[in-house]
């Protein structure tokens, strides 16, 4: 397997609706990673779209926005992996080039959630058979998850207020966040309706379009391509057992913690190397459980981070630095490859008024459903 290096992004500013299409949007993104890296074709793309069949009707993404990119000719596949399907085309890009496969592929996310109710098509992330037909949703079951949490470890109501006020702080000077403008206080995400309880609004992430891609090429001739390419130096997955009821400890994230240990193996570093977290915090609960599962905190300590502002620019574990899944928004294809984007611009100092000192490396995990898939990716200069 020989290295591999991200060498151009692309991304459009996340919206409540898009007025582009899914194949304008897909390829709008393309063209702009391409351009990045000064190319003008590629051997493969790896699209990740989770909705698109239902809310817009259309399979066959992947193909569909190649052609629309004038890549005709070229590998061109659709991954899924439910809530974690944009790090699912990172890694099959990244194998790609890593197995000589490809020497240029790119992993594109594309979703345009504002084409219907998608809380049902969400929903299928479940067990269609034993949950979903019992009602649960995501909401519903994240929300479980917080009710379990608090009755546990006796957290106060507040616990999880700064996870989302350290997002939306952090959106304000992000040009592609959907709550890049709007000033968020405690008392807002204290007062915000309850969702379901206990989650309220500002604990979960909201309904948007968005596409994003990175163009990945071997490490040896990535200087070639960019001024400041960036090593992916791991790719991590992991499952635990499909329903939350079935797991031994539900409060414990296993696919978290064992796919953050085989990237961390893989990288050869230790998680005190990671100079920021780009996270799956759709949910405030799962961003304290995650912290928990990759080793950052304690169980039933993990709020605390939050609540002691060690997850700010200038804590101990940096998280959402641009805004995260809640401010910057959630396509959920897209996702991962806006945390990827917003990565390299850290490490390439190119992240604004938001720009880390020095980091050098960074971490990003996604979520599939609710824990059931975890997919961690290391990043370096």
């Amino acid at each position: 397997m020989r290295p591999v290096s991200i060498v151009g992004t692309g991304r459009l500013p996340v919206q409540k609706s898009c007025d582009k299409s899914l194949r304008e949007m897909g390829a709008a993104v393309v063209h702009l990673a391409m351009r990045d890296a000064e190319v003008t074709e590629v051997d493969a793309l790896f699209l990740g779209n989770m909705l698109s069949d239902e809310l817009q009707g259309q399979k066959h993404v992947g193909a569909l926005i190649a052609d629309e990119a004038g890549l005709r000719g070229i590998e061109a596949l659709d991954v899924r992996a439910a809530t974690a399907t944009g790090a699912a085309a990172l890694r099959l890009a990244y194998l790609a080039v890593a197995s000589e496969q490809a020497d240029l592929a790119l992993a594109v996310g594309v979703e345009r959630m504002s084409d219907g109710v998608p809380t049902s098509v969400l929903a299928k992330a479940l067990d269609a058979e034993r949950e979903v037909v019992n009602g649960a949703t995501l909401i519903g079951q994240n929300a479980e998850l917080m009710r379990l949490y608090r009755k546990k470890y006796h957290v106060p109501a507040d616990a999880f207020v700064n996870f989302s006020l350290n997002a939306h702080n952090n959106a304000h000077n992000n040009p592609y966040a959907l709550f890049k403008d709007k000033v968020v206080t405690r008392e807002d995400i204290l007062n915000s309706r309850v969702v379901s309880y206990p989650l309220r609004l500002f604990d979960c992430s909201p309904i948007c379009d968005g596409a994003a891609a990175v163009l990945l090429a071997p490490t040896a001739q990535a200087r070639s391509l960019s001024h400041h390419p960036v090593r992916i130096l791991a790719s991590g997955v992991a499952t635990d057992r499909f329903r939350m009821s079935d797991r031994k400890d539900p409060l414990f994230l296993a696919a978290s913690h064992h796919s953050a240990l085989k990237a961390f193996r893989a990288a050869n570093v230790h998680r005190d190397d990671i100079d920021f977290f780009e996270l799956h915090d759709a949910f405030s609960i799962m961003a304290c459980m995650i912290l928990e599962a990759v080793g950052y905190a304690s169980p039933g300590e993990g709020w605390r981070l939050a609540a002691d502002m060690e997850i700010s620019h200038a804590g101990k574990i940096p998280i959402t630095t641009l805004g995260g899944l809640k401010a910057r928004g959630h396509p959920i294809g897209a996702t991962a490859l806006y945390q990827a984007c917003e990565i390299v611009s850290q490490l390439t100092g190119c992240a604004g008024p938001n720009s880390l000192i020095s980091p050098e490396i960074a971490m990003m995990q996604s979520v599939g459903g609710v824990g059931t898939t975890v997919i961690t990716h290391i990043f370096a200069l």
